[in-house]
Formats: structure tokens, C-alpha cells, sequence
């Protein structure tokens, strides 16, 4: 999932201005954390299933649509 959907779903409930920037204005704005975002790491539950018997479950929304809900922002 794109960073910047994750971004833009939360500048809208908290109300704030998202802006597109490249990797390198990200480094320079969020300092050395931003080189972790920058990553292209595509992760898989198969170990937290494994581990702990998660499991995802079809009636539980999305990360976006969970996000645009609302539950983590007040109001």
C-alpha cells in the first residue's frame, strides 16, 4: 500500500494539507527515519499467524477504510 494513501487518509480526518515530496525531501524534512518509509518492503502475516494464531477475518475493514472511519481521530 502507498505511503502517500496512508498520508492522505490521515491529513483528511486530522484536517491538515498533504503534499507529495520526493524521497530525498523526505530525508531532509523527517530526517533518518524517512529512509526506512522509502523502503519497498512487501511483508507477509504467515509468521504472526503462525506465531500467535492471528488470522484476518472478512467482516474486519481495510487499513484505509479502517483509517477513514474515524475511530483514531477526535473530533
Amino acid at each position: 500500500m502507498p505511503v502517500r494513501d496512508v498520508a492522505g487518509v490521515v491529513g483528511r480526518r486530522l484536517g491538515v494539507p498533504v503534499t507529495a515530496i520526493t524521497a530525498r525531501q523526505a530525508g531532509e524534512h523527517f530526517g533518518w527515519p524517512a529512509s526506512f518509509v522509502t523502503l519497498d518492503m512487501p511483508a507477509s502475516s504467515a509468521l504472526t499467524r503462525k506465531l500467535v494464531g492471528w488470522s484476518t477475518s472478512a467482516d474486519r475493514p481495510g487499513l484505509l477504510a479502517d483509517l477513514n472511519a474515524g475511530h483514531y481521530f477526535t473530533d
